[in-house]
């Protein structure tokens, strides 16, 4: 097993509360809400803000000309995903500006800000950890939601969505961030630092869990 298997082995009831929240899978079925979707589309634009703000802190903590360039891509997917974001709200009349002026939800103040921590007081592989459930989580859902590939979602209502994270691009962004991951844990991590490590990825998986719980909570 590599590095993030031994992560969601480590924590496995908090990465399956993630990844099998009832907002996934009413999204897969196409039943969730619009409320709530809308809701979720709004603050995951607001959180990616600041998830952009964390991989250019990833670039700071990079050493090397190799791990800038990894945190440089990730950082250009993440603002290429945001583009999606706005597309999608504009089904319902918001528009960039009412995006971008929408209070922040107490679970994406809680989630964005975490992360910006630990970067902030961690090492780049303390980031890494810690950004992993939302990159590799996502493109984990995406495939789970299109087991027949994306060209099968047909009319599905949210099946833009599920193209996104389900797609080539974002499986190759989720690919090779979990190679930096590897490479960054083969160079600084030991077995006394890999239960510090997996009590970050818990907690970042519970702080997902509860970004979707807010999503479900909005349309109630």
């Amino acid at each position: 097993m590599d590095i993030f298997d031994r992560l969601k082995q480590g924590a496995a009831t908090e990465w399956h509360s993630y990844i099998d929240h009832a907002f996934v899978q009413q999204l897969g079925k196409g039943t969730l809400p619009e409320a709530a979707f809308r809701t979720y589309l709004v603050q995951d634009y607001l959180f990616l803000i600041q998830f952009a703000r964390a991989w250019a802190l990833a670039a700071y903590k990079s050493r090397t000309i190799a791990d800038i360039r990894a945190a440089e891509a990730s950082l250009s997917a993440i603002l290429n995903e945001t583009e999606m974001h706005v597309r999608l709200c504009r089904r319902w009349g918001i528009c960039r500006a009412d995006i971008e002026s929408a209070p922040e939800h107490q679970a994406t103040v809680a989630y964005s800000r975490f992360v910006l921590d630990c970067g902030a007081a961690g090492d780049l592989l303390d980031l890494y950890v810690a950004l992993a459930p939302c990159v590799i989580g996502y493109a984990e859902i995406g495939r789970s939601l299109a087991p027949d590939g994306v060209e099968a979602l047909g009319e599905h209502p949210y099946g833009e969505w599920i193209r996104e994270y389900g797609g080539e691009a974002f499986q190759g962004v989720a690919v090779q961030m979990r190679r930096q991951l590897v490479d960054l844990a083969a160079k600084s991590m030991t077995e006394r630092r890999l239960g510090e490590l997996t009590e970050l990825f818990g907690k970042a998986s519970r702080l997902e869990a509860s970004f979707w719980q807010m999503g479900l909570e909005a349309s109630r």
